[in-house]
């Protein structure tokens, strides 16, 4: 019973970290109004420093994304900067 549980468990949070969108998809920010900014933080977290703010319609190439503390938070590059990488909520995503 043991041996089946384990790969069930890293199977489900494996789907559940890949629900925005696939790995190198475009997308572009949404939804954070025109007097603020999406915060481009170092990592997957409200603790991690902030890199650069985005504004809305910013393009974005999407990685990975994983749960944290309750939040999806997506890896992504700038598509005009590709150098320029971090991490953003998902919630504030959206395909083109």
């Amino acid at each position: 019973m043991r041996r089946t549980v384990l790969p069930a468990l890293l199977a489900l949070s494996l789907l559940a970290a890949c629900t925005s969108g696939p790995v190198g998809s475009r997308a572009v920010v949404d939804r954070v109004g025109t007097d603020e900014f999406l915060k481009l933080r170092a990592g997957p977290g409200l603790g991690y420093q902030v890199i650069l703010s985005l504004p809305d319609g910013t393009e974005l190439k999407r990685g990975d994304c994983v749960t944290e503390l309750g939040q999806e938070w997506c890896r992504v590059s700038l598509a005009r900067g590709p150098g320029i990488s971090g991490y953003v909520a998902a919630d504030y995503l959206k395909s083109p």
